[in-house]
């Protein structure tokens, strides 16, 4: 018997597999901390250049009103140059002569105490350091999506989690005391690969240890901790506004996580495919009295001969194949730039709340919140259709991102709610692309096809802190961009084929629809769960009496 069965005897969502989520869960908070925390400490507050204020008065004011600040047309003229004409205090902008700003520069501390940008001076021409450091976190999480998903593989997954969370800590720690903006950012590098340790590992083992009817609901379970901890991070913000305190007090709980030394369970799944098999039938029967459901003695005696897939390939498939045919290279292309553009557009939102003109705090709080309705909704649209799912949410979040570039400035409340809207489609329309993505390629490349789909995220992810330098350019360019995509995204799933309630692909010619050489292409079904939403196929793992 396969592992499947094997998991319905013990139950497949029992007691055993719940106190297990419960440990994959709590990770997410403090994930979700750790990925959004430089909304607040990348704030970059009001500020003017010394020089620019207009008297002396003023200048030895602690209150001074930043409300000189509230013309978009002069927030540059004032914050980045300063006069020179000395004989008097004057504003720029009044026709004297300016120059960059020497003196420094004065934050307002309405919203901060202090953030990177106030600490280090992170504006005007330093002001693309901001974002290149948001940029150069988000390719850490590429990096360690690379290493710890091999290196899981090898050496399982509880391990990986285990040292990705204690990175994750002791950088995330070592952060709060950074001297300087290159240190902060290489410290931040670090967090950021831990960051995909945990991620794709806590669900993967979570997977292999629950039954196929329940993974998806499973899987739903942990994003939810991940929108409570969005949440949650608005109101610690909230009552913490220096950014050194702010990056330790999300960090610091995590060496609480030593405990899981002890109860984190292994993969049984990963143990029997790695020829630990007395090691994966002691947690096996572990699971089963917890779950009341212990083994009889039928299969008490089975014992695992051999761990094998169901299929011999007579060829070796690589990434070529994803695009060496025709229909092939089309779904793969679009499902590589659907993976892309929602994290672009879900990043690109999420690290940029404070465009929308509301209290920074309750707008966190809002699309914290938009989170739970936007992943509860796909569990009701995913098994009428993959394909109008994906669409419908793509071009909602498209659209609604759109029609924010038309709302003045001072319908701040109208312009948050369309982002609100916005973000709404796209996250629901991110937990979609992960189940779609895994349907539409063929089991014999599936795992290269979602490898590489994980890998135009996470570019996605790198290019989203940077989309906002177009503002440069215009200040609804990134709006736009925003709104563009999503909404291309949507006209090319058209040409995807429906994959809810049909039979998975298992060959490119399944793809193709034509005949192929047998020689190339003659292979039997591989067994994969199609809830994963990473790159670990978890296979068939058989147990022969």
């Amino acid at each position: 018997m396969n592992f499947d069965e094997i998991l319905s005897l013990i139950g497949g969502f029992g007691k055993f597999q719940k106190i297990l989520y419960i440990w994959i869960c709590l990770p997410q908070i403090f994930l979700a901390f750790h990925m959004l925390v430089s909304v607040f400490t990348g704030a970059v507050p009001p500020h003017l250049c010394h020089s620019t204020r207009p008297s002396a008065d003023a200048a030895s004011s602690s209150n001074f009103n930043f409300s000189l600040l509230s013309d978009p047309g002069r927030w540059r003229e004032l914050s980045c140059t300063t006069s020179l004409n000395h004989s008097r205090a004057v504003a720029v902008g009044d026709g004297h002569p300016s120059g960059s700003c020497q003196g420094g520069w004065e934050y307002s501390t309405e919203n901060f105490q202090s953030t990177i940008v106030t600490e280090w001076d992170l504006v005007c021409e330093n002001a693309n350091l901001n974002n290149l450091g948001s940029s150069i976190y988000m390719f850490g999480l590429l990096v360690g999506a690379v290493v710890f998903g091999s290196l899981a593989d090898k050496y399982g997954r509880r391990i990986i989690i285990l040292i990705s969370l204690t990175i994750q800590t002791v950088f995330g720690v070592g952060t709060a005391f950074a001297p300087n903006f290159y240190i902060y950012i290489a410290l931040r590098f670090m967090v950021g690969t831990s960051i995909s340790g945990v991620i794709m590992n806590a669900f993967v083992l979570g997977t292999e240890w629950t039954g196929s009817k329940q993974r998806m609901l499973a899987g739903i379970i942990t994003d939810y901790f991940f929108g409570f901890g969005y949440i949650l991070l608005a109101g610690v913000a909230y009552l913490i506004r220096d950014w050194r305190k702010l990056q330790l007090a999300i960090s610091a709980p995590g060496f609480v996580f030593i405990f899981y030394i002890w109860v984190l369970p292994k993969s049984a799944r990963w143990l029997m495919a790695n020829d630990r098999k007395e090691e994966a039938w002691e947690l096996i029967r572990k699971a089963a009295e917890m779950n009341g459901k212990p083994l009889t003695k039928d299969v008490e005696m089975c014992e695992v001969y051999k761990i094998e897939e169901k299929t011999k390939v007579k060829r070796k498939h690589s990434v070529i194949d994803l695009i060496r045919t025709p229909n092939m290279r089309k779904q793969s292309l679009i499902v590589f730039y659907l993976w892309f553009v929602n994290v672009l557009v879900y990043y690109g939102l999420s690290l940029n709340i404070s465009d929308f003109g509301m209290n920074i705090y309750l707008t966190q709080m809002i699309f914290g919140l938009v989170e739970m309705p936007a992943r509860t909704i796909t569990l009701f649209t995913l098994n009428r259709s993959r394909k109008f799912s994906q669409l419908a949410f793509l071009a909602v979040g498209g659209m609604a991102c759109l029609m924010t570039i038309f709302i003045p400035k001072e319908l701040s409340v109208i312009k948050t709610v369309l982002a609100m809207i916005g973000k709404f489609g796209i996250t629901a329309s991110l937990s979609i692309i992960y189940v779609y993505s895994a349907e539409v390629f063929p089991t014999v490349i599936r795992q290269n096809g979602i490898g590489l789909g994980s890998m135009c995220a996470r570019t996605g992810g790198v290019l989203a802190p940077m989309m906002y330098l177009l503002r440069g350019i215009s200040p609804q360019a990134p709006m736009i961009l925003c709104g563009v995509c999503p909404l291309l995204g949507s006209a090319l799933t058209l040409l995807l084929p429906e994959t809810a309630n049909k039979p998975l692909p298992d060959t490119i010619e399944d793809v193709e629809g034509s005949s192929l050489s047998e020689e190339e292409d003659s292979v039997q079904p591989v067994f994969f769960d199609t809830s994963l939403r990473n790159t670990d196929v978890v296979g068939s793992t058989r147990m022969d009496c």
